[in-house]
């Protein structure tokens, strides 16, 4: 539930009565949400030039008012509008009480990503974005990764055009410094980084949470570039039985049943099922291979939850994905795998997941725990590469307040396993212990201070120490300042993130020891938020940020044709860029949001040699637009992404072609319609 108790209107003009006549009837009136107060909201009558707002106690009065009927308009930052008409007799008081519904506005969304504690999006000093699970479901994608592309500043990228391995660019920062989270635990690394998102089914998921800038302080290695974290619905909050089917004219089928029993009082349980098949052999450039790969996989997801005395005490999740994946030759078949007469790239795909959390009799006291296998095995041409990964997790969190102070404490402690049968093959095995401490200390309601610090211990580097300090300021009650500086480091698994190792002819050459990449970030944000009364209310959004890489890992291609060389780099990687958004949300309902992003993103080598990244875009915009059609209840979800011109990978002879992509433009549309226990949608992608 949405309480903005202390925002109110951002552009409005208390009107006073200018009309000399004799008034002296009056309105009061009491406006609440869910039997809660609503302070500062804005109260206006019409005709006549008169308005005021609701005290703390969310109540308001009009006075010296002519008898006679009047329309009262009532907003709030955060609540859907109200309208209604009230009547006025001479020297009485008209009673009036308004119950405002909470509206879909993202600032009073709780959050826990940032700071390892519940608070809402407008209260927490690291920038966190929200995707909720009506914008998952308002566009026409089958996974979540689909729909991060149309997120300001994140870029979905295909890194193998034949097998569709993806990653997710945030500000820039290649996917491989991204870390993606489930649930809080950061089980997605390494082999799952490039497929496991795929296999999250939208009906999962309660809503997502995005940090752009390093979290390494929080969450150690790879959360360099940012944070995902995929939160999933709890079984409390599910009807007993929902289901969904989609299919496309490209072949795509998807289905999705969840169950969520009742079990007891002090137990909660659901089961969620989810196929998806790809199976259509496109190839519309004829060509003779596959446009997009095709897929088969089963997603299987299990979660409980324990109360007692109405108190949550732990959970329990479980996941079982697995997956077939093939690019190639048209013609090629499962026979054909590892033949060196007809390409194709297979790979299957299997996981499992178990994610928990236990509060302990100590309340301040909770311990978090997950673990994983995966297992791969795959051909790429006639390369067979197979690859097994397990990871266990215990994080020990304590959590304490006192004196404007949260301090919250961890231990970790991470062991994982790693071995394939690539040419830099080793029986890897690592014991990761690692502890942490940030302090957040509210000065005042104004200005809140995050300070923090972790140390981890390789076997293989030594110890790594990553700090972190974020600031937020607010300077009026619709207006708020962060800035955010830490670094980030990152241990690479090779070959498991650059799949260009395993395609084609070139040798692999290690030139040095690789040591782990390091990063610095500063970001700066503003927010803020503004109302326009009956024309409803928005946000603004602005960033600007800078990263330091530095001992980043580069794969060069040009030293020989048939090589390809991996060193750390000597020089110096930068990201730096700026972001600004706009979303507003009309009185009708309606949404829109615009949005777009600057990136200036490049490595200079150690003899000032200046090298663009290739793939990303300087320019890039978002635009989305909802509106609830006032005939048969039609709801037109509208959504589109412009991506400005890329640097791209040179090739010499027939394969060569400009140095620079054109712009282009994505645009999805969804009608759906929903009944009392049903919804029928119709969408159109990629238009």
């Amino acid at each position: 539930m949405i309480r903005l108790r202390l925002l109110s209107l951002g552009i409005f003009t208390v009107f006073c009565a200018l009309n000399t006549t004799a008034q002296n009837g009056r309105i009061s009136g009491l406006v609440e949400e869910s039997s809660a107060s609503v302070p500062f909201a804005t109260v206006q009558l019409r005709p006549g030039n008169f308005g005021t707002f609701t005290d703390l106690e969310g109540r308001f009065l009009l006075e010296n008012l002519n008898a006679g009927t009047y329309e009262l308009l009532v907003s709030a930052i955060g609540y859907d509008p109200q309208k209604l008409t009230v009547t006025v007799q001479e020297n009485n008081t008209t009673r009036v009480d308004i119950n405002l519904t909470a509206g879909n506005m993202v600032l009073g969304e709780v959050v826990v990503t940032g700071t390892m504690r519940e608070m809402t999006v407008l209260q927490s000093p690291v920038k966190t974005e929200v995707l909720t699970a009506e914008f998952l479901h308002s566009s026409p994608t089958y996974n979540v990764v689909e729909a991060l592309n149309f997120v300001n500043g994140v870029q979905e990228v295909i890194n193998c055009g034949v097998c569709g391995t993806n990653d997710i660019h945030i500000n820039g920062m290649e996917g491989a410094y991204t870390l993606l989270l489930i649930d809080g635990m950061p089980i997605m690394s390494s082999l799952a980084s490039i497929y496991g998102f795929n296999g999250i089914p939208n009906a999962l998921i309660e809503r997502v949470e995005i940090i752009k800038g390093p979290s390494s302080t929080l969450y150690g290695t790879e959360a360099v570039g940012g944070v995902i974290n995929v939160i999933t619905k709890s079984p409390s909050n599910l009807p007993l039985l929902s289901a969904g089917l989609s299919y496309s004219t490209h072949d795509e089928l998807d289905m999705d049943v969840v169950i969520s029993p009742t079990v007891s009082d002090k137990a909660k349980t659901m089961l969620s099922a989810n196929y998806f098949r790809n199976a259509y052999r496109m190839d519309f450039n004829n060509d003779n291979f596959t446009d997009v790969p095709l897929s088969e996989r089963i997603s299987l997801f299990n979660k409980w939850e324990f109360s007692n005395d109405n108190r949550k005490w732990g959970s329990l999740a479980g996941r079982y994905y697995s997956e077939n994946r093939f690019g190639g030759v048209l013609n090629w078949q499962m026979e054909d795998a590892g033949s060196d007469s007809i390409y194709g790239e297979f790979i299957n795909t299997n996981r499992i997941e178990v994610i928990g959390n236990v509060k302990l009799p100590l309340r301040w006291l909770s311990l978090d725990f997950s673990a994983n296998s995966h297992v791969q095995d795959s051909y790429y041409g006639t390369t067979r590469y197979m690859a097994e990964q397990r990871v266990g997790l215990l994080n020990l969190i304590a959590q304490h307040e006192f004196n404007r102070h949260f301090v919250t404490a961890g231990a970790t402690q991470r062991y994982q396993t790693y071995v394939d049968n690539s040419l830099a093959s080793s029986d890897e095995k690592r014991y990761i212990p690692g502890f942490f401490v940030q302090d957040e200390f509210m000065a005042n309601e104004w200005l809140t201070v995050l300070a923090g610090s972790r140390l981890d211990h390789h076997s293989a580097h030594g110890w790594i120490y990553s700090p972190r300090i974020n600031i937020k300021a607010n300077t009026s009650a619709f207006s708020t300042f962060r800035l955010n500086a830490g670094s980030g480091f990152r241990v690479v698994n090779l070959f498991t993130e650059d799949h260009a190792a395993l395609t084609g002819a070139r040798q692999i050459i290690i030139a040095e020891k690789l040591d782990p990449e390091e990063s610095w970030n500063v970001n700066l944000n503003y927010n803020r938020v503004y109302s326009l009364g009956q024309l409803g209310y928005g946000i603004i959004d602005a960033d600007v940020f800078h990263t330091w890489f530095s001992n980043k890992i580069v794969p060069d291609y040009t030293v020989d044709p048939n090589l390809i060389v991996y060193e750390n780099l000597t020089g110096q990687g930068i990201s730096r860029g700026a972001s600004l958004s706009l979303t507003h949300t009309f009185s009708t309902k309606s949404e829109f949001s615009v949005a777009g992003t600057y990136l200036n993103v490049y490595e200079v080598w150690s003899d000032a040699e200046k090298e663009n990244q290739l793939l990303t875009p300087t320019l890039s915009a978002k635009m989305r637009y909802k509106w609830q059609s006032p005939w048969w209840d039609i709801a037109v979800n509208y959504s589109a992404l412009i991506t400005g011109p890329m640097h791209l990978p040179q090739y010499e002879g027939e394969f060569s072609r400009s140095a620079t992509s054109s712009t282009f433009s994505l645009h999805h549309i969804k009608f759906s319609r929903e009944f009392k226990n049903w919804e029928v949608y119709l969408g159109i992608k990629n238009i």
